[in-house]
């Protein structure tokens, strides 16, 4: 067994409003927003659990959220900066932060930039009022192309356009023409994902009318034929980047990569080189209950058992259209090939959901579009 790649993910739990359809741990900004003690609490988290990864260096960092653009480029140079006293990371490191464009001023971005953010992912999801309004967004058209235009300017080397399709009463003209939108943008990378209703979320709790199937999957066929043809290659299930502007943070994820977490609720995902154990984590979800000094901030920590690792592995690897290695799976788990996963894998290639070379496995375009049909078979 090997230690995959290391990844850090940072977590700002602040919005201005909380999305119906979202069940991220994030909470509406109701006061004012603790930005040095949020920091100096990241940071000492950050200290503990840099104990578990020794020199290991730390390839890529997301900072997601809630909405991290409310922080001020003072505080996230602080965190950066805090992060390179704690762990080993990269000189080449791919440094991500989301954004919203309702909390984006005139060189904010580049404020960014200068504190060291190399890569912004600028949630749009929509450009149309009427989509934006049911999908409690707080912006407006303008200012997302505003938030567009200072991406571009402000000297970064990439950034990501998150849009979402499949909303409530949405027909292919209407998604076509939101994706059209953000493709004349220009962005280096495109995240075109569909709605979901999640539980715990408003929409769960009062559903809204979503497009019927043939409706979805014909947005599906036509946005895809649209972004490739646009220069945008499809190399995970909703992500389309041009060459050379992958999102390297969730390649890792979907490659079963390692991953430290810290902050409000944040999840991790760490390899115990020295037996082989693979634990997932999860930080105190509360703010409050976060920032108590009394208080450790490890919430859970859960031992990943031998049964449950060939489907972990298999869920995040077969979102990737790239060809899987086979040696990865005892590399990155640290078990063999069971013979219940060596018929589950040959069942998914009879049924033309999976091609099977002697050196790697890679979902086929049927295995992409019934995905959960090929995860079932490791169930």
């Amino acid at each position: 067994m090997r230690n995959p790649p290391l990844s850090l993910y940072i977590h700002i739990p602040w919005c201005v409003q909380k999305c119906p359809y979202c069940d991220f741990n994030s909470h509406g900004l109701k006061s004012d927003l603790p930005e040095k003690e949020y920091v100096a609490h990241l940071l000492d988290d950050l200290a503990i659990d840099a104990k578990r990864i020794g020199d290991r260096p730390v390839e890529t960092i997301f900072i997601g959220g809630g909405t991290p653009s409310l922080f001020s480029s003072e505080a996230m140079a602080d965190i950066l900066n805090g992060v390179k006293q704690r762990v080993n990371l990269s000189d080449t490191a791919e440094i991500t932060m989301e954004a919203n464009p309702g909390t984006v001023e005139a060189g904010k971005f580049a404020g960014f930039f200068q504190a060291g953010v190399n890569r912004i992912s600028v949630g749009i999801q929509s450009f149309q009022p009427k989509h934006l309004k049911v999908l409690g967004r707080i912006h407006n058209e303008s200012q997302a192309e505003n938030a567009v235009k200072q991406a571009h300017s402000a000297g970064l080397p990439t950034f990501n356009l998150d849009l979402m399709h499949g909303l409530p009463e949405q027909s292919v003209e209407n998604a076509m023409a939101d994706l059209k939108q953000g493709i004349e943008l220009d962005p280096y990378h495109l995240s075109w994902y569909q709605l979901t209703i999640e539980p715990n979320t408003p929409f769960y709790s009062k559903p809204p009318e979503l497009p019927d199937d043939d409706i979805l999957w014909e947005i599906q066929e036509k946005g895809h034929r649209l972004l490739e043809a646009a220069g945008y290659q499809q190399y995970e299930i909703s992500g389309y980047a041009k060459t050379g502007h992958q999102c390297r943070h969730n390649l890792n994820y979907w490659r079963f990569g390692d991953y430290l977490g810290i902050g409000c609720g944040a999840h991790g995902k760490i390899t115990d080189a020295a037996n082989g154990t693979i634990h997932r984590t999860v930080k105190v979800k509360h703010p409050r209950g976060y920032m108590e000094i009394s208080r450790p901030y490890l919430d859970t920590q859960t031992r990943v058992s031998a049964d449950d690792l060939p489907f972990e592995f298999f869920m995040n690897r077969f979102r990737l259209v790239e060809p899987c290695p086979i040696r990865d799976f005892s590399d990155f788990t640290g078990i063999e090939l069971a013979d219940d996963v060596e018929r589950a894998l040959s069942d998914a290639h009879h049924q033309g959901l999976l091609s099977i070379s002697d050196s790697h496995w890679q979902v086929t375009a049927k295995g992409r579009r019934y995905l959960n049909s090929l995860l079932s078979c490791f169930v």
